[in-house]
Parts: C-alpha cells; sequence; structure tokens
C-alpha cells in the first residue's frame, strides 16, 4: 500500500499549512526550518504508511495525496539532528502531532517512549529510539463544512453592552438535572434549554476556559497542545468534535449570545527539557521555543509552566495568527481572551506593545473586528502590564479586583476604590482607548468563589495533594467572622449582603463586567482557590444549591437590567470629574455623608469609607459637544462596619431620588421616593443606588 500511495504523492503547495481537503485529496504542509526529512504517516486497520514528504520550499515540507479523504488519521516523523546542546531535538522515533490540525484521535499515554531521551536516566542529552506512535494522539483530516443558516440570531455586541460570563465548558453542565447523562460536560450540553438560563441572567457573552486541545493532567483546559483543534474530550460524539462545536457555537449566536474563547498562545504542553515530544519540540524545537541564548539546551520560563512560545519568530507569529481567523472565520468565534498575555508581546529585550504579534492583530482585517482581550501580565521579568496593551484591546484588570475586595473588608478608602468604579481611567485613559479596555471582576475560574470569598479567610487547596501549599495565600477575602460553612444567622445575613455589594459592584461600575459561573446562586469550592485539577463537584456547578440561593440569582438578574436600562452605567467615554464649561455640568460627582461635594480632606482621610457616586446623565455621553439625555443616578457605598445617615444631595433637574437597590433590603423590600435633603440610614457594609426623578411641577 504504502508504494501505491507513494508512486502517487504530488508536490503539493506550501500553503495552507495544515492538512487541507480540496475534495479531491489533501494537502499536507509542516513547517520545519531545521528538519533534514519529514515523513508524513497515515494509520489505518492495516497498521501505519509512511510517505516521505517530496517538496520543502521557504522552510515548509509538503505534498499532496489524491487518494486521503476527511476522517483519514495522520502524524508526522521529523528526522534531523538530535544536539539539545544547541537547541535541536529532533527524533523520528517519536510520531508528531500536526500544529494546524483540526481535529484529534485517541488520547496520550504516560509511557517513558513518548519522550524523546531516555526517562530512566533523567539526562534529556540521551537519546530514546522507542516509537510513541502507540502512544500519543493522533491527527484527523476533517470536513470543515457547515450550514451557518441556522444562526439568524448572531449579532455583534457592541463593547459598552458587554457583560461577560466565564464558565468551564464541562464543569458547568456535569451535574446539570436537566441535562441527558450522556450530555454532560460537552459541547452538546449547551443545549437549548441551558442556553436559555445563561440568556435569563442578562449577560451577553459566554467566555468559554479553554477548548482548545490539551493534556489531561489540566482540567482548566491551560496546557495545550492543539492550536486549531477543539479537544474531543468535550464532544459526545468524537468523530463529530469539530460539528458539535460549530452547533453549540449557532444555538449561543442564535440565542443572541457572543462567545469568546479564552487562549493559551504562550506556553504549550511539552514542558522544558524533562517534558516529552508530542509536536513542536519534535518538529523545530529551536524555532518554536524561547531558548537560553547561553544554554540552548534550556527553555525560558517566563509562563511559569516550563517552556514559552517564541514569538518573534514570523512562523510562530503566523501560526497564532493563523489559529485566531481560523477559529473567528471557520467556527465564527466573537473574541478571544490571551492568557499571559504579556507574552505575546515579548521580543528579545521584553515586553514591547509594538511587537510583531501585536501588530499583526491591530492590522488584520478579520481580528481588528473581535474582541481581543488580555490578560496583561506573565511570570518573566517586567512581566506585569495592565493598561500598556495597545488600543483596541481590552484588559483584565486585578486592581478592580483588588481593591473592591479590600474596600468591602474594611482595608480601603473612598480615594482608593473611586478610580475602580470609573473604569481605572488613571490605568486605560490614554491613546484614545475607552471604559470598556477595563474588564472588570471579583472572581474568576483561579481563586475563590464568590461565595467562599465572603466565607474563608484561608485557602483550603488540601484535595489538591500538595498539602496547602499551591494556590496564592493573598486572597483579600474575609469570612464575616466563622471560616466554612455555618449555620450563625447574623453572619449568615452578612455573607448574603456581602454577596450582593460585591456583585452590585461588579455590575454597577464604569468597565466590561465579567460574572463567575455559578456565583449569581453561590457556587462554592469548599474553600479551594486552585482548582485547576478537580474534575469533580469541587469544581463542578451544583444546580442544586439554586434554589435555595434563588433571591441571589434574581438579584443578579436585577442588576443586569439595571445596566441595559441606563447608559450612564456604561458609557465608552471616561467618567472624570471635570467641570464641562459648555455644557455646565461634572459628568461625576463625589458626595459625603452630609449630601455635599468631597473635599481634599475627606479624600486624603483614609477611614473614609462611606460615599456617595453621583452620575449625571446630561454630561456630554461622546465627542460630540452636547447634553446627555440619560438619567441621573446615585451611587452609594458604605464600606464602614455601622450604619452611616447619609443626606440625599440637591441637583438640577431632580424632584426625589427613588431607590433602585438597597443590598441590606430583602428581595420583597420596598423600595422608596425621597427628597432631596432626606437622610437615608445606610446599614454599615451596604451599597445602594438610586434615581433621579423629575419633578412633576416643573414639567
Amino acid at each position: 500500500m504504502a508504494a501505491i500511495i507513494e508512486s502517487r504523492i504530488r508536490e503539493g503547495l506550501p500553503h495552507p499549512l495544515g492538512a487541507t481537503w480540496d475534495g479531491q485529496g489533501v494537502n499536507f504542509a509542516l513547517f520545519s526550518a531545521n528538519a533534514t526529512r519529514v515523513e508524513l504517516c497515515l494509520f489505518d486497520e492495516t497498521g501505519e504508511t509512511r510517505i516521505e514528504l517530496p517538496e520543502f520550499t521557504d522552510e515548509i515540507w509538503h505534498g499532496y495525496l489524491p487518494d486521503v479523504r476527511p476522517g483519514s488519521i495522520y502524524g508526522y516523523r521529523v528526522h534531523g539532528p538530535y544536539e539539545p546542546d544547541i537547541g535541536h531535538r529532533f527524533n523520528s522515533n517519536k510520531l508528531l502531532l500536526d500544529p494546524y490540525a483540526r481535529g484529534h484521535f485517541g488520547d496520550l499515554e504516560w509511557q517513558p517512549a513518548i519522550f524523546g531521551y531516555q526517562l530512566e536516566s533523567g539526562d534529556d542529552t540521551t537519546f530514546d529510539d522507542r516509537d510513541s506512535a502507540p502512544f500519543v494522539p493522533k491527527c484527523v483530516v476533517v470536513d470543515p463544512n457547515f450550514d451557518w443558516k441556522g444562526e439568524p440570531g448572531r449579532r455583534t455586541v457592541a463593547w459598552e453592552h458587554t457583560i461577560i460570563y466565564e464558565l468551564h465548558l464541562r464543569g458547568y453542565t456535569m451535574i446539570h438535572p436537566g441535562l441527558p447523562q450522556e450530555w454532560r460536560g460537552t459541547y452538546k450540553g449547551l443545549s437549548t434549554e441551558v442556553i436559555k438560563y445563561i440568556k435569563s441572567l442578562g449577560v451577553t457573552s459566554v467566555e468559554f476556559l479553554p477548548v482548545h486541545t490539551f493534556l489531561s493532567d489540566s482540567y482548566w483546559g491551560y496546557n495545550s497542545i492543539g492550536f486549531f483543534a477543539p479537544d474531543p474530550r468535550y464532544s459526545h460524539e468524537r468523530e463529530q468534535t469539530l460539528r458539535e462545536f460549530k452547533e453549540m457555537v449557532a444555538r449561543l449566536h442564535d440565542a443572541g449570545l457572543e462567545v469568546i474563547l479564552d487562549v493559551v498562545y504562550n506556553h504549550t504542553a511539552e514542558g522544558n527539557q524533562l517534558g516529552p515530544t508530542l509536536s513542536f519540540k519534535g518538529i523545530d524545537n529551536a524555532s518554536y521555543y524561547r531558548l537560553l541564548p547561553e544554554e540552548p539546551r534550556l527553555y525560558i520560563n517566563d509562563t511559569g509552566t516550563g517552556n514559552t512560545l517564541n514569538l518573534d519568530h514570523m512562523r510562530v507569529i503566523e501560526m497564532v495568527t493563523d489559529s485566531l481567523r481560523y477559529w473567528a472565520g471557520e467556527t465564527h468565534v466573537d473574541g478571544f481572551r490571551f492568557d499571559l498575555g504579556t507574552i505575546l508581546a515579548r521580543q528579545a529585550s521584553g515586553f514591547d506593545n509594538q511587537s510583531g504579534f501585536l501588530k499583526a492583530c491591530c492590522q488584520d482585517p478579520e481580528l481588528r473586528t473581535v474582541k481581543l482581550i488580555a490578560e496583561p501580565w506573565d511570570c518573566g521579568p517586567g512581566g506585569y502590564q495592565v493598561g500598556a496593551f495597545p488600543p483596541g484591546w481590552a484588559e483584565w484588570n486585578d486592581k478592580f479586583r483588588d481593591t473592591v475586595r479590600d474596600f468591602w473588608r474594611g482595608e480601603a478608602s473612598a480615594s482608593v476604590i473611586a478610580p475602580r468604579l470609573c473604569a481605572s481611567g488613571d490605568i486605560f485613559n490614554h491613546r484614545g482607548r475607552k471604559s470598556w479596555a477595563s474588564v472588570n471582576f471579583i472572581t474568576a475560574h483561579d481563586g475563590f468563589t464568590l461565595n467562599d470569598l465572603v466565607s474563608y479567610n484561608d485557602k483550603h487547596n488540601e484535595a489538591n495533594g500538595e498539602d496547602n501549599r499551591d494556590g496564592h495565600a493573598d486572597n483579600r477575602s474575609w469570612n464575616c467572622g466563622v471560616e466554612g460553612p455555618i449555620d450563625d444567622k447574623e453572619v449568615t445575613a452578612l455573607r448574603a449582603r456581602q454577596r450582593r455589594n460585591f456583585l452590585a459592584t461588579l455590575l454597577l461600575s464604569q468597565g466590561t463586567p465579567m460574572l463567575l459561573a455559578g456565583d449569581e446562586f453561590a457556587r462554592t469550592q469548599q474553600g479551594n482557590n486552585n482548582a485547576y485539577c478537580q474534575d469533580n463537584e469541587i469544581s463542578w456547578v451544583d444546580w442544586n444549591t439554586m434554589e435555595e440561593n434563588g433571591s441571589l440569582l434574581r438579584f443578579v438578574q436585577q442588576l443586569t437590567a439595571l445596566r441595559h436600562k441606563y447608559p450612564i452605567l456604561r458609557r465608552s467615554r471616561f467618567l472624570t470629574g471635570t467641570y464641562n464649561e459648555d455644557l455646565g455640568v461634572k459628568d461625576v460627582t463625589w458626595i459625603n455623608a452630609s449630601g455635599t461635594e468631597m473635599k481634599p480632606e475627606e479624600w486624603a482621610d483614609l477611614s473614609m469609607e462611606c460615599f456617595g457616586m453621583l452620575m449625571d446623565g446630561r454630561a456630554q455621553p461622546t465627542g460630540i459637544r452636547r447634553r446627555g439625555e440619560d438619567a441621573t443616578l446615585l451611587m452609594v457605598l458604605n464600606g464602614y462596619h455601622d450604619l452611616v445617615g447619609f443626606t440625599l444631595p440637591e441637583t438640577v433637574g431632580g424632584g426625589h431620588w427613588q431607590l433602585l437597590i438597597d443590598t441590606n433590603l430583602p428581595e420583597d423590600g420596598k423600595m422608596g421616593s425621597f427628597a432631596a435633603g432626606d437622610v437615608y440610614g445606610v446599614t454599615g457594609r451596604s451599597l445602594l443606588l438610586f434615581a433621579l426623578m423629575a419633578d412633576p411641577r416643573s414639567e
């Protein structure tokens, strides 16, 4: 058979990279600058057939086979020098995954044969001649055709309207009582009924933790080994993985929801010099990875995971941007969140917001139309870069998270939290960036859930098997007086109010809010703040708690409805507090408990914990100098532990203040109307929202 296939192989084309079916056959193209020979390996029930790729063009090996069809299983064996001391780790005994593979088949078995060196020796300069093919996953040729007519509801959500909902695809539905057992934890698990629930929350965009193919030692998925293929373990039928993923996207779009993927282009699952040889390491180690210049046997580890992709190399930039375009164009994904995003902008000299990759994204006609969100830090020198990404990008804002956590546990004053409520203009308001560039969050997959944030002072990661040494110790959490679950009514009530305080602060602040799935009904991880390895009830969303925490769920729905209703809560222009001479108005005025504008000495008072944020709907909403027509809102925050009498301020155009939110009131509590000058008793550690109502007599 090998001779027959080899006799029919044609030269093919160097582009596109990967395995591309044209309806008649498949073109195979693989980049490797330093290889000496590349063998395509085809697998069927008779075994393995090896065919040498005949052409080498611009450092790309390629060939065309008319006999190959979608569903064919393949991999590569790449020949070249095994010289770790100068950065080369070629070993043709190791079957390698195509970096551009659109589908994967089989699972990894951790056997010594998957390592390029003799694992038993512990010496990565040794050479291992065992065949890894029986133990590694393989690639699948896919048929990309899909009927996208089924998503008439797809729409682009403007950044200022965006509310992100972060979830783990598997964990979200693993114990969902309304799903068939075989659908749970899969792309099919995001069924119409589940999506209907997500839509009911008032969110606009679903952000999935990584779904690129990854190694199974990471439940979260931050261990990618393929950047073009959805992980087959999340499929109901593995041979239909790509189709099932596209069907899920179509269902979400039909509900008017965006799809954002968390992507990991900063490292791969191959690890450092002692890691396995699965793909990039055996294809062209010196091109794909950043190696220590003075000792290229070793890897630069700016990611903390053993290796770092070399985004300085043109073919690596090409691979990442090709991957992004593939997911945006072929699978209709609406945006990406980049894990350890600083890595993507690293040059040899360090972080550079004019790096080749960032320039490529900014000029690409497809990528500049989707949402790009950076996690703006990594583990390398100068890795913390919040606010430093170029225009067009949004960024996770951990300063919002930390400051808001501190405020509600009584360790931050008004002067510290005020900028965070205004989309952190001190960080992001430059180069024409808009307030949506600040992606605000209180909790995320990494760290405590909202319930645990108000229930635990310390992390409880014993189940991870690392003697509770893993995970961050600085959580800025407060257990409200007792560690863990408690039946005490006062503590329970305080925790409930704190949950509402955090959610209200998140959803009523300027910027782009991100909500962690399950926080809306007080999901717990039992104090585990690093559940990356917990593919079990610790991490899975427990839907049984929804009923008992239904009031919190309805509170979230109320908050998102208010955010959608009142444009002043989601201005794209930063609120600065600057007096507009033409309009005679400030966009935001800070109010003290006496109902007057805060004075410099009050801003300097570190004990100032009760204050108001008056957002004037008359302020100029865009670059055009005209008066706004939005409602005027007053948000009052009391981080103090006791009751504070707050005088409702006088303001132009209003007769009275209508209470919309009081995190201390029960769900059925009466929301009254109050005149300017009235004193409202603000409960310790609570948040209020008022809307200014026009005086009927003035109308």
